[in-house]
């Protein structure tokens, strides 16, 4: 074995920071949804539930702007 350490690429740290940050965002989510979930928000009834009653697939939605087509006034 080599008893000289080698030096970590600039790559490798990357990848690691990304894996944290992602690791670090889905705790984040998790804890925001469990204390949604406490506090009795709509999430607390599941998919579901009572707070489910969005548009259906024939329905058409809201007119809301998309990135596609920017609101210009």
């Amino acid at each position: 074995m080599s008893s000289t350490k080698r030096q970590q690429t600039m790559a490798k740290r990357e990848r690691e920071r990304a894996v944290e940050e992602k690791r670090t965002l889905k705790r984040l989510k998790k804890q925001a949804a469990k204390a949604e979930k406490a506090a009795g928000g709509p999430m607390a009834d599941g998919p579901d539930g009572p707070m489910a009653d969005g548009p259906m697939a024939d329905e058409p939605t809201s007119a809301v702007p998309t990135e596609a087509e920017p609101n210009v006034e």
